[in-house]
């Protein structure tokens, strides 16, 4: 085909699009200080996580950063083991805070003052005998202390894949349980003490009528027992992934 001559080698080509200018690179660290100060640094400044991590606050004023799990225990206590059949994972158990004890303290150091105050009141009207009642009563008030503290000791919130339970009593042994299965609702409440001192309440619900375990007082560590019972209902699998971890690392640093 000839060519008419309209379009010649200087000329425009006819076309109805225009070119797209490039986009100019946005500038580094490097070139921002120069344009600044006119010093170049050697290199960036470089921040590590754990540095980040203090950082970076929540809307209320608190550090916000990974959650930090409690190490667990690797073996139940021999007081738990008994409870626990072959095939069920050990996940941790936990003895209420010591707030629990402090009505018992308190009966304990105010019985203390009165037998006191009682002694020497009946010392001066020579009341030997009624002095000795009144010494006896003060030691059987310290004997009760002393048993409400071993019963605290013995008394365990435990944890496992399958259920939670509480075991508690020294003479008469209670042992309350419910499958993690047939929770349909949990919560768990802190009063202000609680969160000064870092305790809280379960309650836990179920789908059947009677509840054998419903409400536990003075658990310590709420938020994270809260999060690790929620962890083993809704992602065991991920449960199993972290401690599988541990446990390699642990074989690792031991070879």
């Amino acid at each position: 085909m000839a060519d008419d001559g309209r379009n010649g080698p200087d000329e425009t080509p006819n076309r109805d699009t225009e070119p797209i200018p490039r986009a100019r690179p946005e500038p580094s660290v490097e070139d921002l200080y120069a344009s600044t100060s006119g010093d170049v640094p050697a290199s960036a400044p470089v921040l590590t996580e754990e540095e980040l991590e203090g950082l970076r606050f929540d809307a209320a004023g608190l550090p916000v950063g990974p959650r930090r799990v409690l190490p667990l225990e690797p073996e139940p206590s021999p007081l738990v083991s008994r409870y626990l059949f072959p095939t069920e994972r050990y996940r941790g158990e936990w003895r209420r805070h010591w707030i629990h004890l402090v009505p018992e303290l308190a009966i304990g150091v105010g019985a203390t003052f009165v037998m006191g105050y009682a002694s020497g009141l009946l010392a001066k009207h020579n009341q030997g005998g009624v002095t000795g009642v009144v010494v006896l009563l003060w030691i059987a008030v310290l004997v009760w202390v002393g048993w409400k503290h071993l019963d605290w000791y013995f008394d365990r919130f435990i944890l496992t894949n399958k259920r939670v339970m509480v075991v508690s009593g020294i003479v008469t042994r209670k042992v309350a349980m419910m499958p993690l299965a047939r929770v349909t609702d949990m919560k768990y409440e802190q009063s202000p003490v609680g969160r000064m001192l870092n305790y809280g309440t379960f309650v836990l619900e179920s789908a059947g009528q009677e509840q054998a375990l419903r409400e536990v007082k003075h658990l310590p560590n709420p938020n994270e027992l809260y999060l690790r019972v929620c962890e083993e209902m809704y992602e065991p699998e991920a449960v199993e992934a972290r401690l599988g971890r541990g446990e390699e690392g642990g074989g690792a640093d031991d070879a």
